[in-house]
């Protein structure tokens, strides 16, 4: 069960105070919605949200849990120069505004902003709805323009996930090298599991959609369920079986992908 201010369990709990969730910043973590609180941010109205994984725990990213009230939203848009951003609608509905187009977005749905296009959210539907929200600041590579990106992965076909017929893969956007980033659903019938264990430049933020597993992260193993949020930073050691009885295991998560890595300045 959710507890904290996301079902208003608030006040003195009836037992010992403790979490599961684990911080090893620059390396992982493992956030479970107890004890996550509301941030206040400019722009956003009638809307709980909280900050997940961001720069201060190590990510080159910004992940948000959001639940948006009806009528609440961001209607300044969201989105500074040079950032791409990223919502994916968890329960309910939203009116989504990449520019100058809207969208009407159910569960399942998404809206990629490349810089330079903000986005705006409205709740027109008279029912909290919960979101998934990423913004980055975009790797630009010579010959390449990113572009808007709508879908509804509810309507996507599943792919075998490197030819494993019960982990199961959905991928938001084209392969197309002016993306510098992807997204993706992954699925794991009760008893699946990653192939190996992977090792990788590329850091990830994942929000648990469903179901149970146990997470390997730095060569240790940790109990995440739905509604927790993991962290998975660059050569992390990372991998996963799914537990539990009748409910597949999944996540949505955000990858870097098409760059070569940067060097610095050595004259700086």
């Amino acid at each position: 069960m959710i507890v904290g201010y996301q079902n208003n369990v608030l006040g003195y709990r009836a037992g010992l105070l403790q979490n599961r969730s684990v911080i090893k910043a620059g390396r992982y973590a493992v956030l479970e919605p107890d004890g996550l609180v509301r941030n206040v941010i400019p722009g956003f109205e009638n809307c709980d949200i909280t900050i997940l994984g961001s720069p201060k725990l190590g990510a080159s990213f910004v992940d948000y849990l959001l639940t948006i009230y009806p009528e609440g939203g961001n209607l300044q848009g969201f989105g500074a120069p040079g950032e791409e951003t990223l919502i994916y609608v968890i329960e309910g509905a939203l009116s989504v505004g990449t520019g100058e187009q809207v969208h009407d977005l159910a569960r399942g749905g998404f809206a990629y902003c490349p810089p330079g296009v903000k986005l705006f959210l409205h709740n027109r539907s008279g029912v909290p709805a919960r979101a998934f929200l990423y913004k980055r600041r975009y790797v630009p590579l010579e010959g390449t323009t990113p572009y808007i990106v709508v879908g509804d992965t509810e309507a996507m076909p599943w792919t075998e996930y490197e030819g494993m017929k019960d982990v199961l893969v959905k991928d938001f956007l084209p392969k197309d090298m002016a993306f510098d980033c992807n997204f993706h659903i992954l699925c794991f019938k009760p008893g699946a599991s990653h192939g190996y264990v992977e090792t990788h430049v590329q850091e990830h933020g994942a929000y648990c959609l469903s179901g149970q597993g146990m997470y390997n992260l730095d060569n240790q193993w940790f109990p995440v369920q739905k509604g927790d949020y993991i962290f998975m930073g660059a050569y992390c050691p990372q991998a996963c079986y799914a537990v539990g009885r009748d409910e597949d295991f999944a996540y949505v998560y955000s990858k870097d992908c098409n760059r070569d890595v940067a060097l610095s300045d050595p004259s700086c």
